[in-house]
């Protein structure tokens, strides 16, 4: 027990016996400063010093703009760019899944895996189904008011001599004998005209290339749209030198004629016409001839 006593006495003495720190002039031995410090007032300053030297040093890498030059943290202007550029990967994918989907349609359209039972071998869009006879056409009192209504409209329309039959004129896409006409009974949408091959395929009119590309069935395919509703369509070319999204003007070359896909008997271009959905015979605007 005395030992035990002898030597927390030691260590109490050491920590608290007084010790006197003295700066002096090294010339002229002049006493500058002198400090009273005891070992636990050192120790104690010691912890205090490094405790704040933590909490400093949390602060600037917390709240200012040096936390950035840290190894382990990113920048605050990286960030924002990261997530500008998420936002815009993300609209830039939705948009990609809707092209898809649209030129998934066109290419099932095109093989035909649309009511395989009731569309036409070549044709891209399904014919209507029900004949006229079958269909009462007499209009009702609220139709004949309509049409009243939407011809008083349209009298000084200056697009309607251009969408009637009589006065529409379009550019021959190719000269040549017609092999197969146009039939709708046998929903046959379009005339097959016999071509030598390589022979120029031309745009019928100006307008917008809507698709531009390979088909099993039916080979090179190209379709063009343009104005007043009107679609027409170019089918087994031997190659095409339009891409889609690309402009053309009436007579511009846009294939070679060829005997291209699974469907084609023989060197022709099988063509189509279309206005707003429904086939017309191109024969009553065009003279292959």
């Amino acid at each position: 027990m005395e030992e035990t006593k002898k030597k927390e006495k030691k260590i109490k003495r050491k920590l608290l016996d007084k010790y006197r720190l003295i700066v002096l002039n090294e010339n002229t031995f002049e006493e500058r400063l002198s400090l009273k410090l005891t070992r636990l007032n050192v120790f104690v300053l010691a912890s205090l010093s490094a405790i704040f030297l933590m909490f400093l040093t949390y602060l600037v890498i917390a709240y200012t703009p040096l936390r950035e030059y840290i190894p382990g943290y990113s920048s605050t202007a990286l960030k924002k760019r990261a997530t500008e550029l998420s936002y815009k990967t993300d609209s830039l994918q939705q948009v990609i899944n809707l092209n898809e989907r649209f030129y998934a349609s066109i290419k099932q359209v095109l093989k035909g895996d649309v009511a395989k039972t009731t569309i036409n071998k070549d044709s891209i869009i399904e014919a209507v189904k029900l004949e006229a006879s079958e269909v009462d056409l007499r209009p009702s009192a609220e139709d004949s008011l309509l049409r009243e209504k939407v011809d008083k409209e349209d009298k000084y329309n200056l697009f309607e001599s251009a969408t009637s039959e009589t006065n529409l004129v379009l550019f021959p896409p190719a000269n040549g004998n017609i092999s197969e006409g146009y039939n709708v009974k046998n929903k046959h949408y379009a005339v097959d005209i016999v071509l030598d091959k390589n022979t120029p395929i031309k745009a019928v009119a100006d307008g917008t290339v809507i698709f531009a590309e390979w088909t099993t069935a039916t080979g090179y395919v190209i379709i063009i749209e343009h104005s007043h509703g009107l679609i027409s369509v170019y089918k087994h070319n031997l190659s095409l030198t339009k891409s889609q999204g690309e402009l053309v003007e009436a007579g511009e070359v846009i294939a070679t004629a060829g005997s291209t896909g699974e469907l084609s008997t023989g060197t022709h271009l099988h063509f189509e016409l279309w206005n707003d959905g429904y086939p017309i015979n191109p024969t009553n605007f065009i003279d292959f001839n």
